[in-house]
């Protein structure tokens, strides 16, 4: 089956007939159309239906209507299940086959009237005249078929006398038309499988799918109408055999052992040991299976096909097979009416597919589309009246008031009554013959209570693939639903079906669905896990990896046994993306990484056994079937981290703009660093102060970047409550180990010294002991607390209640290797700009130094190894400490790949992609030289010294005297004017080029000066000048941040530009950038450019040169125009307005003042 090819017809066929139905409407609506006289009473239903409902979901509904016709119909086409071809051509036309009979004069006189066989024979001989003869012959030949049709498939072919047939788009005979598309997509081979049928219902509605998604990132919320499309997920085919043959085909096996059953699945899993506790069944017909949430049907079909082998098997009558299936076996309900309506249409094929006869005397599949109903209390009253008091019972008439949101809540709506079929069955021998009035109210009461029949029975086997939304996409209605009806699982819908299960099988009968895995392990489910280990067990699982559904996230495919009388182990096992060939598992289960100690353990059968229990013995009880016995005990033997130390969940600010900054955005003379408790703090009178924020995958030191307001103890963040949520300020510059609460990969644990103020992203470990606190980051930071925190939380998310549930040994050794740990990756952390401890490059070092550039690198480099070798053999330590401490010697390896030794200088961590080794070393090379002139461009500016270690100017609107005054005998002087130009000429003296020149001759010495100069060149991969000019601001923006402290002034077309260091910022700033740099250069400019004119009158020049002089001169004309609108139009105006900034700002506020004098910054303006 070609997927591609399914998903582009059905996307373009939606996008057409949409816009095909709306032309057909604007015809049908226009005051003189030919329907209003023809077709008057269509076309105001038509009209009120557009009243009720709008334009654009009539359009969208008949748009999807006669989609799922045309797909129907080649489906029974491509199969022989019509008489004659009614969309596809017979062999060698290219006309549909019903056509081509016409125009032969053959006709079914079964299907055909007469009034329309005249009527097609006039169009074809032209006695009737029209634009499109043929194409309005089609049109009623397919009408004609579509109400025939109605007979066997009336849910799908209601017959055509309304607005629907007035809708038909046109031009069906066209070579591009939907129906030639729809006969290239659906080929002969993809129309095997009435599965084709799901996958274009799932394709059609993905771009509406799309939109909604699209729609949550905004804040919208999903109404009835958006659910169906938010929720629609096709579930591949082994999955359903997985469920249906574990649940519906276990209940078999079990009851006849020696079945030949057990052959046709292929996914079936045998019990561990012989069962007796399960639901007898005596024959086939007993067997009820429902399907929720069917959408178009998959699950039921591959039930239909396991329960006709059941019935064949015992020996009935295979002409009569189909019909008993669908009689008192099968149950889909749903809510989107055009996937119920596929759904009833898929079983009706599987049904004809067994039987040629069963259009004969068809039985149509039990099938529930839940509609809305809302009765009028006055109506109620009165039929009640009418018919009888006794039938209607309190639970009865609450049951009839519940529909009126069935749309919204669907499936997971629990009739008050249990006996609406007994009520069914007698209002539907009332007879309402001349009640009119009452008659409305009765089909109300029949729909609500036929739908309450669906949802309150009890069935042998539960089968779903439900929908996925969690509740902060759930309108206002569902929620309030969710938060009262299912408190334990209103986290998603998929949860609530889960819960909602429970209460359609009876005991002892099965759940089993394919759902997101969330539900296994966070704690918001963990009252829902145990309400699920108590009255329930796992029989199995497939629990898959991202993508192996074809979507990011991991789901599990899970068959439950309700209220078991003896204990089980459920067989579990892992599915990776990469285990899978095209669209199934290459084998089952799958020999995987996570798998291999089932294959060891298990007779090689490949699945974990793990019961109830066991999950119980883990705190949240998470379902990690992957633990070994001995990982069972280390939970049961030791004390969990909390008994000794303190995780907690920090500050939420709630604006983060307001309160938070990157630290190189504020003078440094506002930063309070170091204080070891909120009063230090509110006595410093400081404003900022350092904010553990989280961050990147970086283990025992770092992530020290973000300041937080806190002047006056927080008045302005207390001031903002409710909305800020102020937590555990008692711990508030208090030492402590940290972790991102949320991360890409695995868990990385910090220590953050005293002075820091932790936020909810940033969740943290206290401790009354500094040695518990060491302890505790090399526990967290080992192999075994990794393997645990997999087991507490697979989902990467690492709450709280994950760290402080680690089973945590005290009494283990010294600390003496973690000190060096935090020592050497503190060490990292404060050699790069981007720290506040930040003194110098280590390329300045004397300890590196050699007699070039070159040389010194490669000593450094050879240093960087070093300790990066070091760590990883000190890491390495760490880990044998932990794993002979509790005792996993045969399960875990102490080993550290290069990669997660998170070192700035290990390039294996810092570039982190599958490069080779010489990629890495030229990417580190490349880097440490862009540091190097970043660290000169801070030089340019006076914010570091070659003489003096640190930062030297970092407060607002300090000056060149400053400087002076701070580094006296300077062997490289800060800028005088903090004004720098980068150009594409050594058009000024002070040009960042030359300065950077200086710096290199002062710091590495004029002797090797070319050569050292050669190399760094190289290094980049271009020349200095290029550099500059391409390159260094866009490193900048990114080594800060977003948040840069060089502004770049730059014209349109980047022809001028002049750095600033925004620290040194004057109001007359802007003025120094016009009057000494931007007007200067264009009288530079025009000098250069009256030379190059002279040459044209040169004759001792060639005539190339004489024409390249001229293409000069007129690029530089250009140029020279940008200038003059760029002073005019930004500069100029901009240095009037004498712009007042205050670094307590940010960037964020300041930059913008700037407008388009400055250099954009992408993504500046994101919110953080």
């Amino acid at each position: 089956m070609n997927i591609t090819a399914l998903k582009n017809f059905a996307q373009k066929a939606r996008v057409d007939l949409i816009h095909q139905v709306g032309a057909q409407l604007k015809l049908v609506l226009a005051s003189d159309s030919l329907a209003r006289r023809e077709e008057d009473k269509a076309v105001h239903e038509l009209e009120a239906r557009i009243e009720r409902k709008g334009k654009e979901v009539v359009v969208e509904e008949v748009a999807y209507t006669w989609f799922n016709r045309f797909c129907a119909l080649r489906f029974m086409d491509v199969n022989r299940y019509s008489t004659v071809g009614v969309v596809s051509p017979s062999e060698a036309q290219t006309q549909p086959e019903i056509l081509s009979d016409a125009k032969m004069g053959v006709f079914d006189e079964n299907v055909v009237s007469n009034k329309t066989k005249e009527k097609v024979l006039d169009l074809l001989s032209g006695r009737l005249k029209s634009k499109d003869a043929q194409g309005e012959a089609y049109r009623l030949l397919l009408v004609s078929y579509c109400n025939h049709l109605n007979r066997t498939i009336p849910y799908l072919f209601e017959r055509i006398t309304d607005y629907t047939e007035l809708l038909l788009p046109t031009n069906l005979l066209a070579v591009n038309s939907i129906l030639a598309e729809c006969r290239d997509a659906m080929t002969e081979e993809a129309c095997k499988d009435v599965e084709v049928i799901g996958w274009l219902y799932q394709y059609y509605i993905s771009e509406k799918k799309d939109d909604v998604f699209k729609n949550f990132k905004k804040g919208k919320k999903a109404g009835p109408r958006e659910i169906p499309a938010a929720t629609q997920l096709f579930t591949p085919h082994w999955i359903v055999r997985y469920l249906v043959e574990n649940s519906l085909g276990r209940l078999w096996m079990l009851n006849h052992p020696r079945s030949n059953l057990i052959a046709k699945m292929e996914y079936y899993i045998k019990p561990e040991q012989e069962e007796s506790d399960f639901l007898r069944i005596s024959k086939p017909e007993e067997i009820k299976v429902c399907d929720p949430a069917c959408g178009s049907g998959h699950m039921l079909t591959y039930a239909f096909d396991l329960l006709y082998s059941i019935y064949e098997e015992q020996g009935y009558d295979p002409a009569s097979i189909p019909s008993l299936i669908l009689t008192n076996n099968l149950y889909g309900i749903e809510i989107d009416e055009r996937a119920g309506e596929l759904a009833a249409f898929a079983l009706t094929m599987k049904a004809r597919q067994k039987s040629r006869r069963f259009f004969s005397n068809p039985t149509e599949p039990q099938i529930c589309v839940l509609k809305n109903v809302k009765i009028e209390p006055e109506n109620l009253k009165e039929y009640v009246k009418h018919v009888g008091i006794d039938l209607f019972s309190e639970d009865v008439l609450a049951t009839l008031n519940q529909f009126e949101e069935a749309d919204n809540f669907g499936s997971l709506i629990i009739p008050a009554t249990s006996n609406a079929g007994e009520v069914l069955r007698a209002l539907s021998q009332k007879s309402m013959e001349g009640e009119m009035f009452l008659s409305e109210t009765h089909e109300q009461i029949m729909t609500a209570l036929t739908q309450a029949d669906y949802l309150s029975q009890k069935y042998h086997v539960v089968v779903a693939n439900p929908p996925y939304m969690g509740g902060g996409n759930m309108n206002g209605k569902l929620s309030d639903f969710a938060k009262k009806q299912y408190p334990n699982s209103k986290a998603d819908l998929f949860s609530m079906f889960i819960e909602r299960g429970f209460s359609w099988v009876c005991n002892l009968g099965y759940v089993s669905m394919v759902t997101m895995q969330s539900w296994m392990f966070l704690s918001s489910f963990e009252k829902m896990r145990e309400q699920l280990l108590k009255g329930s067990a796992i029989e199995c699982m497939a629990h898959m990896a991202n993508m192996v559904m074809g979507i990011a996230f991991g789901t599990s495919a899970t068959v439950w046994k309700k209220n078991p009388i003896v204990s089980i182990r459920g067989a579990y096992c892992f599915i990776e993306y990469e285990d899978l060939d095209g669209s199934k598992p290459k084998r089952f289960p799958p020999q995987n990484e996570r798998n291999q100690r089932a294959f060891k353990e298990n007779n090689m059968d490949g699945f974990y056994r793990v019961s109830a229990d066991d999950f119980q013995k883990i705190p949240g009880s998470p379902i990690a079937y992957w633990v070994s016995d001995k990982g069972f005990e280390i939970f049961r033997e030791n004390r969990s981290l909390s008994a000794v130390a303190n995780p907690c969940v920090g500050l939420q600010t709630a604006d983060n703009e307001r309160f938070l900054r990157i630290w190189s955005e504020v003078s440094i003379s506002h930063i309070g660093f170091g204080l070891g408790n909120r009063k230090q703090a509110e006595e410093s009178k400081k404003k900022w102060f350092p904010y553990n924020k989280g961050g990147e995958f970086r283990k025992w030191y770092g992530n020290h970047n973000h300041l937080l307001n806190w002047e006056n103890d927080g008045r302005e963040i207390f001031s903002c409550q409710p909305k800020s949520v102020i937590r555990n300020p008692s711990y508030y510059f208090k030492e402590s180990v940290s972790w991102s609460k949320i991360s890409s990969g695995k868990p990385a644990f910090r220590l953050f010294p005293k002075g820091f103020i932790f936020d909810v992203a940033g969740t943290s470990i206290f401790s009354p002991s500094d040695n518990l606190l060491y302890l505790t980051l090399g526990y967290t930071n080992s192999i075994v607390a990794r393997k645990v925190l997999e087991v507490l939380s697979p989902t990467l998310n690492f709450e709280v209640g994950h760290i402080a549930s680690l089973p945590f040994n005290q009494y283990i050794g010294d600390i003496e290797e973690i000190n060096q740990l935090i020592t050497m990756s503190k060490s990292d952390w404060d050699s790069y700009e981007t720290s506040w401890d930040f003194t110098s490059l280590p390329l300045l070092d004397p300890s590196y130094r050699g007699d070039t550039l070159a040389s010194t690198y490669s000593n450094l480099r050879a240093h960087w190894n070093d300790i990066t070798l070091e760590m990883q053999k000190l890491e390495e330590e760490n880990n044998r400490i932990f794993i002979e401490a509790y005792g996993l010697e045969d399960e875990l390896s102490p080993d550290v790949p290069l990669k997660e030794i998170t070192l700035t200088c290990n390039p294996y961590y810092r570039y982190r992609n599958n490069k080779s080794d010489s990629e890495l070393e030229e990417l580190l090379l490349s880097d440490t030289m862009k540091e190097l002139i970043s660290y000169a461009v801070g030089c340019m500016f006076g914010r570091y010294s070659l003489d003096k270690p640190g930062l030297i100017l970092a407060n607002q609107g300090e000056t060149y005297e400053d400087y002076c005054r701070l580094v006296p005998d300077s062997t490289f002087s800060a800028d005088v004017d903090n004004a720098i130009p980068v150009l594409d000429g050594d058009w000024f003296s002070d040009d960042i080029v030359m300065r950077f020149r200086k710096f290199l001759r002062v710091a590495f010495g004029e002797e090797k000066y070319e050569e050292n100069l050669r190399f760094i060149e190289k290094a980049l991969g271009k020349d200095l000048r290029q550099y500059f000019l391409k390159d260094f601001y866009n490193d900048h923006v990114r080594r800060y941040k977003k948040r840069p402290i060089y502004w770049m002034f730059s014209s349109p077309n980047g022809s001028f530009n002049v750095l600033i260091y925004m620290h040194r910022y004057r109001p007359d700033t802007a003025s120094i950038v016009l009057n000494e740099y931007l007007r200067e250069y264009q009288v530079k400019l025009s000098s250069y450019m009256e030379s190059l004119r002279r040459k044209e009158g040169n004759p001792d020049l060639s005539k190339g040169e004489k024409v390249k002089a001229l293409k000069e001169l007129d690029k530089l004309r250009k140029t020279q125009d940008i200038l003059a609108t760029y002073e005019r139009d930004v500069l100029f105006p901009l240095a009037n307005q004498r712009i007042e900034i205050d670094l307590d700002d940010g960037v964020k506020v300041n930059y913008p003042k700037f407008g388009t004098a400055l250099k954009k910054v992408p993504g500046l303006e994101a919110k953080e």
